[in-house]
């Protein structure tokens, strides 16, 4: 059972990468043409999505981090291995600043998380993607990309539809999204900086609520083939996307957890 109408979210996706020059043109800072490959790197990464709230998987729990990784994985790679192995330097830095960097990788996420469980949905999504975003960010390349993906989940998990980039909200997601780029999260201007910022995105979120991105309940599955069907949900092995987006398990993730990672241990 899905949740996610991605057709329709491809839609909205499709008609941002019609327009971009046009969004482009209005923003503070120029940002790069959305390639088809970026656009179905992150449909590839809201079906990743998908089965992680179909699943039930926590990537802030002790053990799933990687989850969250792969997610970025996606965003920069898709689902092919092939590429993937192409750029397995770049794939292994990113998990080394992912575990390792200070005040800015996964421990400082699940930390912020878990002092902010009693927010509302919208700022906790908000809180979560400003926390990516900030200096020093959370992943090397793709953060904004990753953290469209984080907060969708985080709003999925909550029963909201998720956040989807249209040609209406473009400019107003991209210019914060830019400032926030520049704009740490160490020291004390960040504790005048970032609640204000986060406050003005989570209602920026709540905004663009729209059902259309969520199946009708009768519509809710997600497609297998018939030589690899969708996994019984005692089996909990590593969800990926093989390159026809179906479902299908596998024995080994792509980078194990980081066997030294405090929250992972």
């Amino acid at each position: 059972m899905g949740l996610l109408n991605l057709p329709a979210i491809e839609a909205s996706l499709r008609r941002v990468q019609h327009d971009f020059d046009s969004i482009n043109q209005q923003l503070t800072g120029q940002r790069d043409p959305m390639s088809d490959k970026v656009v179905e790197n992150l449909l590839a990464g809201y079906a990743y999505v998908d089965i992680l709230i179909e699943w039930d998987i926590d990537v802030f729990a002790k053990g799933k981090h990687k989850y969250l990784l792969e997610l970025n994985n996606i965003v920069l790679c898709g689902p092919d291995q092939d590429l993937r192995a192409e750029f397995a330097q770049h794939i292994k830095a990113t998990h080394s600043r992912f575990y390792e960097e200070p005040g800015g990788g996964i421990e400082d996420m699940v930390e912020w998380r878990a002092n902010h469980l009693s927010e509302s949905a919208w700022k906790l999504a908000a809180g979560l993607y400003v926390r990516a975003l900030s200096r020093p960010q959370l992943f090397i390349e793709g953060n904004h990309r990753t953290g469209v993906l984080l907060a969708s989940y985080v709003l999925l998990r909550a029963g909201k539809p998720p956040f989807v980039l249209t040609v209406e909200n473009a400019v107003a997601y991209f210019e914060p999204s830019t400032v926030l780029r520049n704009t740490s999260k160490l020291g004390p201007m960040a504790l005048f900086r970032l609640p204000g910022i986060k406050k003005r995105f989570a209602r920026f979120l709540e905004d663009q609520v729209d059902p259309r991105y969520l199946l009708a309940l009768d519509a809710r599955t997600v497609p297998a083939p018939s030589h690899c069907p969708f996994p019984d949900h005692r089996d909990r092995s590593s969800p990926v996307l093989n390159h026809h987006n179906a479902v299908a398990p596998v024995g080994t993730p792509l980078l194990e957890e980081n066997p030294y990672g405090r929250q992972d241990s």
